[in-house]
């Protein structure tokens, strides 16, 4: 038999996790970050929320529990005696206007014994929500996307490795919690017995203590877990927003602008204030050079100005054009290398010089100065 070698081509592009541009290891840049808030995009537990909400209403409720109850009391006894007043007065029949008048009456009254409770929980969920996202409004997440309503991309979201792991965890939740309520129950077999040798207002007592104190452990479990998701979430989040290099660079150049372009702008610039430099060299007193490589141009008006002023200065090629400048313009060259290096390094254009090096151009101007006094005394 033949030996053959076979050649198998794959597409390696088939195996990539990534689209084009690369792995994405760069985090997020803060326009991404800003962009994805205002679509509502945001590194949030629900089950956080949930779970502290439980967590107050259930210590609201055990605080509170003997006036909720005394209400409630007295809401009975409120619609009781109140029967007669809606039934007809002279059969005492209650009709369907009268039932309902009755029935509208307890639901206020009661109402009003629970709402403290279900106004704290809106305020501890407001707050929850505020606490993870910070205050932003936007109404982005409740405009209609046919993603949402896609089959194809709802399949997809059943069978996605997030919802397996929802379900896992909403599993083994229940799991815990019908722990909790076998043992607390199997704790208190005696108690419950012995509900038949005790009056109704006292089982129904120790019934919601027994509840409450469960509602209360219950939640501290579901804090946990929220606790758990607000972090993994958070994760999630910063890994999802992360960028490849190349949308990095493609995002600075839609924010910044092209590098060529920006470029081009700064070569501009250069030459618009190499351009006001040579117009108002003419003004200038003294050219400080080294004396090839730098020349500062200065210029000092007693009464105007403090100290002298830099007019324009320059380097290897801009530092030759002012020399030439100055020379057209009769201005007074002085070589001081370490002076002109000062003073190059140390000031831009427009700029007074600093007070360390007021006594080394003191003295240059002082020299120019002698110059221009001998040439007006010669003849």
């Amino acid at each position: 038999m033949e030996n053959r070698d076979y050649l198998m081509r794959y597409n390696l592009q088939f195996f990539a996790k990534e689209g084009p541009g690369g792995e994405k290891t760069e985090p997020a840049t803060q326009k991404k970050l800003d962009d994805a808030r205002k679509d509502g995009n945001v590194a949030k537990s629900k089950d956080l929320v949930t779970a502290v909400t439980l967590v107050v209403l259930f210590v609201v409720l055990k605080v509170t529990i003997g006036s909720i109850g005394m209400g409630f009391m007295e809401t009975f006894q409120n619609v009781y005696g109140k029967i007669y007043t809606y039934a007809n007065p002279g059969s005492y029949e209650m009709t369907y206007d009268a039932t309902k008048a009755l029935l509208l009456d307890a639901f206020k009254t009661g109402a009003l014994a629970v709402l403290p409770i279900f106004a704290v929980a809106m305020v501890v969920a407001f707050v929850g929500d505020l606490v993870q996202v910070k205050w932003k409004v936007t109404g982005k997440p409740l405009q209609p996307k046919f993603s949402k309503i896609n089959p194809l991309q709802g399949f997809k979201r059943i069978f996605s490795l997030q919802s397996l792991m929802n379900l896992g965890k909403s599993l083994a939740l229940v799991l815990i919690i019908v722990f909790v309520v076998f043992q607390t129950i199997r704790n208190h077999l005696g108690l419950l017995f012995s509900l038949y040798d005790v009056s109704l207002m006292d089982a129904l007592s120790i019934i919601g203590s027994l509840v409450i104190n469960l509602g209360i452990e219950i939640s501290m479990i579901y804090l946990i877990v929220g606790a758990v998701d607000y972090i993994y979430q958070k994760i999630k989040f910063r890994n999802d927003m992360k960028m490849t290099k190349q949308e990095v660079k493609d995002e600075y150049k839609n924010s910044e602008g092209d590098p060529q372009i920006k470029s081009q702008q700064k070569q501009r610039m250069r030459q618009a204030s190499m351009r006001r430099m040579m117009q108002d060299l003419p003004t200038a007193d003294v050219v400080i050079t080294n004396p090839t490589h730098f020349a500062v141009a200065l210029r000092y008006e007693s009464g105007k100005n403090a100290a002298p002023v830099v007019v324009a200065k320059g380097e290897d090629y801009l530092a030759q054009k002012i020399k030439e400048k100055a020379k057209e313009c009769d201005i007074e060259i002085v070589e001081n290398k370490p002076l002109a290096r000062a003073l190059y390094a140390n000031v831009d254009v427009g700029q007074e010089i600093p007070e360390e090096l007021y006594q080394a151009v003191a003295e240059v101007l002082a020299y120019v100065y002698n110059l221009k006094n001998e040439a007006e005394i010669l003849p």
